[in-house]
């Protein structure tokens, strides 16, 4: 029994049949200044190329076909979604299949802007569409799109500071808010927040600030040692028992949940070693999911700990690939985000638990074998689909392989996370 448990929701054959159609997509989160979840936009891969090379109106009408088969909301986890738009999908109405209330139309910077354009984008936004425009830069013929955006993206990479707030400076008039696009750092979000951007997008948020960092506080010490305990079936209860007698908020929710209508116990509870053993394995994993939660601050926290457990399902699910131990994967995925969630060096963290040199050594980075899976998925979420191919070549490992354990993540990571906000 692996570290984490799940029941299907559909039977291979149909399964197979939705993730043929997304395998080759990879979403990305917007977040907005607290660090939460404001949308996702959808990364498309097309074939099995190291990169992103085929025609881009092709691309796109592939894209759009799958929204019909695999949901919106299903993809985004019901936020927002943000699709590359063409000149063709614009022109020619394609762009309709889509949901105006979920998704957020983008058009790509590659788009000649032209009358046909602007008059396209007008009878969409008439329609409810929300538009963004990406990596934008103001000119005479992008001048009148941007009284019809809603978001303006701005790539802050390949603009200096300087260049950046002058366009900011330009763009005070519209009531489209701004997006800041490759984001690397938390130092970075901070300067850009006080710039005007309302959202953000790049993968700073998994990295803790390095002034923070600091050795592990005894809770976030406990919280280690925990996930190296319920990743194991069954779950050591003595020593369980142990490390909650260490966290008096921890055990105050498990008795409280021993004590709720859902487990009807009549009779009085004497132990902890009592409480988890009716609660269950499962359920003791949820509480101490939501006690790292708990840990993590605010909405950004939240965002990591989704992030996570998507994370940790991945591994576990392709862990057979690489003739690895599905727990240990498992909980490598889980533990990939922890040094951002609470904020504490990874270092620090691999130093409180006893494991296999070539675990600490994936934790750590290094370009071993158990961090394959981990270093794909790493990949795949950024949109680096080079990386991706090399993975899979190396590893002889079909794509598809590991993109259906993706999409099938996803929906598990939503479904285990319902209790976070």
């Amino acid at each position: 029994m692996t570290a984490i448990t799940h029941e299907a929701k559909a039977g291979p054959n149909s399964l197979l049949e939705e993730v043929n159609s997304v395998r080759h997509i990879a979403r990305q989160p917007i977040l907005d200044a607290k660090g939460g979840v404001f949308a996702y936009e959808l990364l498309f891969r097309t074939g099995h190329e190291n990169r992103f090379f085929a025609d881009a109106n092709q691309a796109t009408r592939i894209m759009l076909d799958n929204t019909l088969m695999f949901s919106l909301e299903q993809l985004s986890s019901g936020f927002p979604v943000f699709v590359n738009c063409t000149r063709e999908s614009l022109l020619e109405d394609l762009v309709l299949v889509l949901n105006p209330e979920k998704a957020v139309l983008e058009i790509l910077e590659t788009i000649v802007v032209n009358e046909p354009v602007i008059q396209a984008c007008r009878k969409l936004h008439a329609k409810g569409y929300r538009l963004a425009l990406d990596d934008f830069e103001l000119t005479p013929a992008t001048l009148p799109l941007v009284e019809l955006a809603d978001f303006i993206k701005i790539n802050v990479l390949a603009q200096p500071a300087e260049e950046r707030r002058r366009l900011i400076r330009s763009l005070g008039h519209t009531q489209a808010q701004l997006i800041a696009e490759r984001v690397e750092t938390p130092e970075q979000f901070e300067i850009l927040k006080g710039e005007g951007f309302s959202y953000f997008q790049g993968y700073y948020f998994c990295r803790p600030v390095q002034s923070t960092l600091r050795r592990a506080p005894s809770n976030a010490t406990m919280y280690v040692e925990l996930l190296g305990l319920v990743q194991r079936s069954p779950i050591d209860i003595q020593g369980a028992g142990r490390l909650l007698r260490r966290d008096a908020s921890l055990t105050y929710r498990l008795l409280r949940l021993v004590n709720s209508p859902v487990y009807a116990i009549r009779q009085e509870i004497h132990s902890i070693e009592q409480a988890l053993l009716i609660v269950g394995d499962q359920m003791f994993r949820r509480l101490v999911f939501l006690a790292i939660s708990g840990a993590a601050a605010g909405p950004e926290g939240t965002a990591l700990l989704r992030l996570a457990l998507h994370r940790a399902r991945f591994c576990e699910l392709v862990a057979k690939h690489w003739q690895l131990d599905p727990d240990e994967q498992c909980l490598l995925g889980l533990m990939s985000l922890l040094p951002a969630i609470l904020k504490v060096k990874m270092e620090g963290i691999v130093e409180m638990l006893p494991l296999r040199v070539p675990f600490r050594d994936a934790l750590l980075g290094a370009s071993v074998r158990e961090r394959c899976a981990l270093s794909w998925l790493e990949g795949f979420e950024s949109g680096n689909w080079e990386a991706c191919g090399s993975i899979e070549s190396e590893s002889g490992i079909p794509e598809a392989e590991l993109a259906l354990p993706y999409a099938e993540a996803i929906r598990w990571a939503d479904e285990a996370g319902g209790h976070l906000h």
